[in-house]
């Protein structure tokens, strides 16, 4: 059986966004390793801490770079959060100033919001059911 352990989102700053998916999401860091100039530097959910790590990764590369700019400038998410209340997570992180580029809206049996991560990213947050 294969499982994912790692998946990645491209930040522009690596400290910045650690604050963010910490501070803001409530995520807990896991990795902090040094790698050169940069880090690799994983946070996961509490919710499940052994489970998938998200890589703060750098976008050092141009190619990194021109593909996180594109992604954000068409309006699609980078990646996808879910949580079991759209509604209340969406007023506790728009309380603490998140910017949301669409406010949650029912697709469906799914019901979606999009937000800015501060690092170059717009996330998506979904509600199933």
């Amino acid at each position: 059986m294969i499982k994912i352990a790692v998946t990645s989102v491209f930040v522009d700053d690596q400290a910045k966004a650690l604050a963010f998916y910490t501070d803001i999401l409530g995520f807990a860091k896991k990795q902090d390793v040094p790698v050169g100039e940069d880090r690799w530097l994983t946070v996961a959910s509490p919710a499940g801490p052994e489970g998938v790590e998200l890589l703060l990764e750098p976008n050092g590369n141009p190619i990194a770079t021109t593909y996180q700019q594109a992604l954000f400038e068409s309006g699609i998410p980078a990646t996808l959060f879910a949580t079991d209340d759209i509604h209340a997570e969406f007023e506790r992180m728009k309380a603490l100033g998140v910017v949301f580029t669409m406010e949650p809206t029912e697709m469906g049996p799914v019901t979606q919001a999009v937000f800015d991560d501060t690092c170059g990213n717009l996330i998506g947050l979904a509600q199933m059911g």
